[in-house]
């Protein structure tokens, strides 16, 4: 996989050291605004990544690039991903992959029409705690409850509060504590358990956005809460509560550092950690990499449908607590 970046933020600086680890990924090139040239350039030397563009037209028609990763604000997702599957390129966006379900259809559509591989990088899925699970779960008999809580205090809260208000707290970037945090506990239950009956969004709202919330999820024969804070810090775990047993996710749902099996009828304690990298990216871009050198295109359909279906699920929630975007408004 011969790789192009779009963006150079605090994201794209934490993966760089990651990819320069996977011997099937070539760094090909690196996109920003032409006020980040500098910095492209630190870039550039510090990981050998081949070529710096500031003009996005020459990146997409630059003939070395078979995939992009997009690694920018929320509400450029769309926009990016449209163009850079326009030009015959394969996707990897970062989440969350849309600003809502109607933007990812139409990625889709165009990805089918160009036979591309069109890729959300969420990390649960494909951690190998996260996908220990499914053999873990039987052991805990019917599940009948489940708690998740992703709380962290953002940098950026005090700011919001002083009336600075940054994409991480923009309802016309996409923003709030939904769509950052708790997408990621969002996607650790639908992964497992697929779609549920009903859910529904109660939010803690602040200039039209949400700065904290809790998702509920009815499956019918067991229930979930799912929590996600950006005001206020909490320990991030997860417990899935069976009637033969717990299983307990020693931290939050993106990085799925340890598992730990709770046997209540033995009484016993057994933790999990298969992860061969400790970075939360590590994994996702070994898969991405095998996907699209060796054109597993079934592993991809299946990724893509999960990741329509959470979208759906946070679009669904999201509107129903009354955080619309500006992506959710007819153009004019």
């Amino acid at each position: 996989m011969r790789l192009g970046i779009i963006g150079h933020g605090m994201i794209v600086e934490d993966v760089l050291p990651v990819l320069n680890k996977i011997q099937e990924i070539e760094l090909a090139a690196i996109y920003g605004r032409p006020s980040a040239h500098d910095h492209l350039i630190e870039l550039q030397n510090k990981f050998a990544i081949e070529e710096i563009f500031t003009d996005f037209a020459k990146f997409l028609a630059h003939p070395s690039i078979d995939t992009v990763y997009i690694a920018l604000p929320n509400h450029l997702h769309f926009s990016f991903a449209k163009q850079a599957l326009e030009a015959g390129k394969h996707v990897i966006c970062e989440k969350p992959f849309t600003s809502n379900t109607a933007e990812l259809e139409i990625l889709i559509a165009i990805a089918e029409k160009q036979q591309l591989f069109l890729l959300e990088a969420i990390t649960n899925q494909y951690s190998p705690n996260y996908l220990a699970l499914q053999d873990v779960l039987p052991k805990i008999g019917p599940v009948k409850i489940i708690q998740a809580n992703y709380s962290q205090y953002s940098s950026r809260y005090d700011a919001f509060k002083a009336g600075t208000v940054l994409p991480a707290f923009d309802p016309t970037k996409s923003g709030g504590a939904l769509m950052d945090l708790n997408s990621y506990n969002l996607h650790f239950l639908v992964g497992l358990f697929g779609r549920p009956e009903q859910i529904d969004y109660m939010a803690n709202l602040s200039h039209g956005i949400d700065t904290s919330g809790i998702l509920t999820l009815d499956y019918g024969t067991f229930k979930a809460v799912a929590i996600g804070a950006k005001d206020c810090a909490a320990p991030s775990v997860i417990t899935i509560q069976g009637e033969n047993g717990t299983i307990q996710v020693n931290g939050p749902a993106n990085t799925v550092p340890s598992v730990t099996f709770h046997d209540r009828l033995s009484g016993e304690n057994t933790t999990i950690d298969l992860r061969q990298d400790p970075h939360r990216m590590y994994d996702e871009f070994v898969v991405f990499a095998k996907i699209i050198d060796q054109k597993e295109t079934h592993i991809a359909q299946t990724a893509l449908q999960h990741s329509l279906t959470v979208m759906t699920l946070l679009t669904e929630a999201r509107t129903e607590a009354g955080i619309i975007f500006s992506a959710d408004k007819p153009s004019a």
